[in-house]
């Protein structure tokens, strides 16, 4: 059937669920739903960009990798490199959907101190268990398979190239939203302003949109983003996610690479991975990382010229004569508790459920996470992993879940 056209204004007073934010986080979660059999139920989506500009999903770097601190991690991006690989028959075998591959070009991890040496040493040994092929490299074996990286200061290196590198994940972005709407799920351009609750403030009884309308709803999903502190306070939660922002650029080498790029974290925190064609993407952020306006997205030429260029032509001294093609600053939902998400109903506020705080690794985790909250949307359970673990009690709690492997 073809989309429901998109409008302001909601067709209907009331739905089943009502999801405040429409980049990748709702729109996997409003695909889910229409590919559960035992879900019924009405959709709102509310979005208040629809041109997606400034969403994380479309600024993303759209990496994936298995090299995680937490096994649930781990599993998660699985999934989710299981489910870009195999795009088309996971939404039906629609001839319309483009088969999408990984570009293994991996993720390499380098250490210049023992202690985090061994942290990799750590991290491989379980990563390996899930299924993982990450290899723990000396300096000299990271010189024998990329000549161009200086090695005098490193300790050790970790590498995997299965199903870590690139992938097209605005494509699967826009397939979620495009058949999402075309089985029935309404999307709206408009914005949350308000949640009227309960008499027993126990629930969310209504949604207040910016032109006016008060929507009634059974059940609310927060995958706002950057914004996710501000709709979760209208319900009087605080979440600790706030806006943190990360600058990147696409440079070309005046001597290109002889070889495929890793996407190598650099012990200072920068990053660099191959973008193509001669061309390379890097970035990072200030030391000092405050919280950002979501509204900013400026840019620290200061910080380019000044930091990461000549941290860059250290570690590859080939990037000591480049050319800057573009420039962008993103912004990341960034938990400031643990860099984990927050996924799953409120412990009071029970139709209140999360979708935040992914620190950057929202991308390559929206596939299990649309799936896990579709689940409990559903069936009050989840029927494949368990993302209880990420739930808003260990943040009231104040119980921090860590994952380390944050760029």
């Amino acid at each position: 059937m073809p989309p429901k056209p998109l409008t302001c204004r909601p067709e209907r007073s009331s739905y089943d669920v009502v999801i405040i934010g429409g980049a990748i986080m709702g729109s996997s979660t409003a695909w889910f739903l229409t590919d559960t059999s035992d879900f019924t139920g009405s959709v709102l989506v509310i979005e208040r960009d629809p041109t997606y500009a400034r969403a994380a999903t479309s600024l993303s770097n759209s990496c994936i990798r298995q090299q995680f601190s937490t096994e649930l991690n781990i599993r998660i991006s699985q999934f989710g490199a299981d489910f870009v690989q195999n795009l088309p028959d996971r939404m039906g075998n629609d001839p319309r959907v483009p088969d999408l591959k990984i570009q293994n070009f991996g993720y390499l991890y380098l250490a210049d101190t023992d202690a985090f040496a061994d942290i990799l040493r750590q991290n491989q040994s379980f990563q390996c268990a899930a299924g993982a092929e990450t290899e723990i490299l000396t300096p000299d074996e990271i010189k024998a398979r990329y000549p161009f990286y200086s090695v005098d200061d490193l300790v050790a290196g970790s590498i995997n190239r299965k199903d870590e590198g690139y992938f097209d994940g605005y494509t699967m972005f826009d397939w979620f939203r495009r058949i999402a709407r075309e089985r029935g799920v309404e999307y709206v351009t408009n914005e949350a302003v308000a949640f009227n609750l309960s008499p027993d403030g126990r629930r969310i009884a209504s949604v207040t949109l910016q032109s006016g309308e008060v929507i009634a709803c059974g059940q609310i999903v927060n995958a706002s983003g950057t914004r996710g502190a501000r709709t979760a306070a209208m319900a009087g939660i605080a979440l600790p996610v706030e806006p943190r922002k990360r600058y990147t650029w696409i440079i070309a080498a005046e001597t290109p690479l002889d070889r495929d790029l890793p996407l190598t974290i650099d012990p200072s925190g920068i990053h660099v991975r191959e973008n193509g064609g001669g061309t390379y993407l890097c970035g990072g952020h200030t030391e000092l990382d405050p919280a950002a306006d979501p509204e900013d997205f400026s840019m620290d030429e200061g910080f380019w010229q000044d930091h990461l260029w000549p941290l860059l032509a250290t570690r590859i001294p080939a990037f000591e004569a480049v050319k800057v093609r573009s420039e962008w600053a993103g912004q990341y939902d960034y938990n400031v508790l643990d860099q984990n998400a927050v996924t799953g109903p409120h412990p009071e506020v029970g139709n209140f459920l999360f979708l935040n705080g992914f620190s950057g690794h929202g991308l390559q985790q929206s596939p299990a996470m649309g799936r896990g909250t579709a689940e409990w949307l559903t069936y009050g359970a989840y029927r494949s992993l368990d993302l209880s673990p990420f739930h808003y009690d260990r943040i009231a709690a104040g119980r921090s879940l860590i994952e380390t492997a944050i760029i």
